[in-house]
């Protein structure tokens, strides 16, 4: 290796390293030397003289020291520093102009005009054909993005890249062409896959947040699943009240008629006839209260294609159609669940008629309740007198 590059080597290793800003992820130290490391592997298979080559690796070194100063024309930048720095070592001014030249032909969308802008540009794109290359475009993105330069999307920076690949560059040296492309078109359709993978993962959101526009709000849901699971509970406590109220009077009347009653035929036991009867017929009155509380209505089962297309029916109770066949159910069920007003105007009408289901459950419940009490109160009374009467009687 010659002086000059050793010198422009140690130059750049530090210019890079102390001067320039940590928000250059990508235009660093470590992508200088790539791009000196694909340079020389182009030049190794051209087999040149040093004199010949020496300018494009001073140029591959130098190309990226105008970062330091901005990203705003940092190629002209660059060129300013390498005249600069190139001047001061005594390096030839023609092979010096050669340098710049090298340089300026790094900008993005120069057309190369000989043999070693070509061996540059390639070298400046050699990364598009290594296994790394997913991982160096991502430094490239933050980059632009910590620089207020641009901000891409995953969606769109893929797009741009691929857009890159197949449009923008091509490779122009043989060995490029030979040793590269295979790499780079890897690395396309991996961009494509990738891209491929995002698109359909947007388009499941656009249509997860279509159907969540159009279907019920959460709250609505929550207001008719916690309703309903209220009016069931209310209901099922209803039914548990009855069936308490029909086995304690149930137990009265067995016990009644086992012992009671049949001890009234004695006439030294007719002071218990009245007690007796009050005591049985609130017993009786309580327990046919407490069977119509939980006695079921029923319903015809029946309805027509008017009522469905009128919305006059409430397919979700059983009650109107378990008398209609399985296909005529399920176009019923089709028609419903086309229409989300007529969803909403089902799950009300449930709402509604188990709300009136209660109401007469729980009056009834109320009534049973109401004669239990009086009449155990009565019975208990009656029985008190009659036997204070058959007392004093005695």
């Amino acid at each position: 290796m010659s002086e000059i590059i050793e010198k422009t080597k140690s130059f750049v290793t530090e210019l890079l390293s102390q001067s320039l800003d940590n928000k250059y992820l990508y235009h660093n130290l470590t992508h200088t030397r790539r791009v000196v490391k694909s340079t020389k592997e182009i030049l190794d298979s051209l087999h040149l003289e040093v004199q010949e080559s020496e300018p494009l690796i001073l140029a591959a070194w130098l190309h990226d020291t105008g970062y330091t100063q901005g990203s705003t024309d940092h190629e002209e930048k660059s060129v300013s520093i390498a005249k600069e720095f190139l001047s001061k070592e005594g390096y030839d001014k023609k092979r010096t102009q050669e340098v710049l030249d090298l340089i300026l032909a790094t900008k993005r969308y120069h057309k190369p005009t000989n043999l070693k802008e070509e061996i540059l540009r390639d070298a400046d794109a050699s990364h598009f054909a290594q296994n790394s290359y997913m991982e160096t475009c991502e430094l490239l993105r933050e980059e632009l993005a910590l620089l207020n330069i641009a901000k891409y999307s995953q969606k769109d920076w893929l797009r741009t890249n691929i857009k890159m690949f197949e449009v923008e560059h091509d490779y122009k040296t043989e060995y490029a062409k030979e040793h590269w492309q295979p790499g780079k078109d890897k690395n396309l359709k991996k961009l494509k896959k990738e891209y491929k993978s995002i698109k359909t993962i947007t388009k499941k959101e656009a249509l997860k947040a279509k159907y969540k526009s159009e279907s019920p709000d959460r709250g609505i849901q929550t207001l008719f699943r916690v309703t309903l699971r209220n009016h069931l509970t209310l209901s099922d406590i209803a039914d548990t009240k009855a069936n308490i109220l029909l086995s304690v009077n149930a137990i009265i009347i067995s016990l009644a008629l086992s012992n009671l009653i049949p001890k009234l035929d004695n006439p030294s036991n007719q002071y218990l006839i009245v007690p007796t009867i009050i005591f049985v017929i609130f017993a009786v009155v309580s327990m046919i209260l407490a069977v119509l509380a939980t006695r079921p209505n029923v319903t015809s089962g029946e309805f027509t294609k008017e009522d469905v297309k009128n919305k006059k029916v409430n397919l979700l109770f059983f009650g109107n159609f378990h008398k209609m066949k399985l296909s005529e159910y399920e176009w019923a069920i089709n028609e419903l669940v086309k229409d989300k007003d007529y969803i909403y105007s089902s799950l009300t009408k449930d709402l509604y008629y188990l709300g009136l289901v209660l109401n007469r459950k729980y009056k009834i419940l109320r009534w049973t309740y109401t004669i239990f009490i009086i009449g155990t109160v009565l019975s208990v009374i009656a029985f008190a007198v009659a036997f204070q009467m058959y007392g004093l009687h005695k």
